[in-house]
């Protein structure tokens, strides 16, 4: 029996004339229809949730009681969401329920942000004729956050959307990805029974070219949070005007095998974090450069353990690479591998596709103007290329138009610090792969990898305004 979800609008659940599918995202079979959201659906959560806002009485420690409300529910229904969350996504069983865990971490970090939200003394009376005066500055709202979340991670990139703007004092209006809105309806069931007064969060589900086109216009709206394509995100930020914005965009993670790396733990490390959910991860692995005296060494190590991953059914709990998001999408990974091949490129491990699985591939005798190198597949490919001279290849890395994480494998810690000065990333991780991220942490690119911070702490700092208050004392 296929399930039937509604809107989320003003606190009620909305049905509509039009409903959208959502596949099993390995059977390709029907799970569940979802209303479609029109354009009167799109006014009515973007008008909920300015009235929600405006009329918002909850301090900031009912919204720490409500945010870990949601926290906990979180965890006391792991394996039914992380359950939707493989079948929507595709995602490995155990890859969905570690993505519920920091979920859950996420709403409790700013559950705890929300209770230290603070302004700072500004000393003006050691300004000349404001000897009477005394200074501070408040954080407030930005008001009404508009939030596109993409299909990778259903729930927790929502939740480092939701969450924080929440915690700040804001009303939000979500739009999920079309593939994978159950997690996000699913948020709204917890977001209810944790106390959420009505209309301050707003789930609508379509496509971007008219719901999504419909939140860039508006006007009430005060700040966009977006992650998906480069493309995508400088079409929002040219249509938004001055409206602030936290843009997480695309990327092509380098990660770097110097001459002094362990190259157990690389070779491990880097197959682990290359195909982890089929390579759909913002900061998996794509590039790796591995110093040409370790070459050899570094490729049968990396294939043994890249021959260890597990193929196949998502909900088998020792799966680790299943579906991609459609059979589409491994069609166009796959035409990417093809044109590579067919400029010399040659294929070591996988290639093969069945369906929307593509076999984890690997990638040898690439050029850097190749697609499956300068551009972000968003697949499980990776390409191994060599190098002779640190700062030539840093050159190269340095060559992408993206920039979000990136990697680097060396015991010499001059080398490490090295590498931290002069990639060009926003975050480096030294002796781990470019896809580490702790939820606490700044997470954010430079270049067209986007702009503004993620992390509960950090989005908070971009969804509240600084205002400055000034005393004229008359004694």
């Amino acid at each position: 029996m296929t399930n039937e979800y509604k809107l989320y609008i003003g606190g009620e659940w909305i049905s509509t004339s039009e409903s959208i599918q959502v596949l099993d995202k390995y059977s390709q079979d029907v799970y569940a229809t979802v209303a479609k959201a029109g354009e009167q659906e799109v006014e009515q959560a973007i008008s909920s949730a300015e009235k929600a806002y405006k009329n918002s009485k909850i301090s900031p420690y009912q919204r720490f009681e409500i945010l870990k409300k949601v926290s906990e529910l979180m965890i006391d229904r792991k394996q039914e969401l992380a359950k939707v969350i493989t079948i929507e996504a595709g995602k490995p069983l155990k890859q969905a329920i570690n993505e519920i865990e920091r979920s859950a971490q996420t709403f409790e970090l700013a559950a705890e942000e929300a209770k230290r939200i603070r302004g700072e003394g500004i000393p003006v009376e050691a300004a000349p004729g404001s000897e009477n005066r005394m200074a501070f500055t408040i954080k407030v709202p930005v008001g009404v956050v508009g939030a596109i979340s993409p299909f990778n991670f259903p729930l927790n990139l929502v939740s480092h959307k939701v969450a924080p703007a929440i915690a700040a004092g804001n009303a939000v209006v979500l739009k999920p990805a079309s593939s994978t809105p159950i997690s996000a309806l699913k948020l709204a069931v917890l977001f209810e029974e944790a106390g959420l007064p009505k209309g301050l969060f707003n789930v609508v589900v379509g496509p971007g070219s008219t719901v999504g086109d419909q939140l860039m216009k508006d006007k009430r709206i005060n700040l966009y949070t977006f992650t998906g394509s480069a493309e995508v995100g400088l079409h929002l930020k040219q249509n938004t005007g001055l409206k602030r914005s936290i843009l997480e965009l695309g990327n092509n993670s380098p990660v770097i095998v110097d001459e002094q790396a362990d190259i157990d733990l690389a070779a491990r490390t880097i197959a682990q974090k290359s195909f982890a959910y089929a390579g759909q991860v913002c900061i998996s692995v794509q590039r790796i450069y591995v110093h040409d005296s370790l070459l050899d060494q570094f490729e049968l190590k990396f294939l043994e353990e890249v021959r260890s991953l597990q193929v196949g059914d998502p909900n088998d709990i020792n799966t680790d690479v299943g579906p991609m998001i459609s059979e589409k999408e491994a069609e166009r990974a796959e035409q990417w591998i093809k044109e590579a091949t067919d400029n010399g490129a040659k294929v070591i491990e996988g290639g093969n596709r069945q369906g929307a699985i593509l076999q984890p591939t690997v990638l040898t005798n690439v050029t850097k103007d190749l697609r499956v190198v300068c551009e972000e597949i968003f697949a499980p490919v990776v390409s191994i290329m060599a190098f002779d001279d640190l700062d030539t290849c840093i050159e190269e890395v340095n060559e992408s138009a993206f920039g979000l994480q990136g990697g680097i494998f060396t015991n010499n810690i001059d080398t490490a610090f090295y590498a931290a000065r002069k990639v060009e990333v926003g975050g480096l991780m030294i002796n781990d792969a470019s896809q580490y991220r702790v939820d606490l942490m700044p997470y954010g690119g430079v270049k067209d990898s986007g702009n503004g911070k993620e992390g509960p702490k950090y989005s908070i700092d971009e969804m509240t305004e600084e205002r400055l208050i000034v005393l004229n004392l008359q004694k």
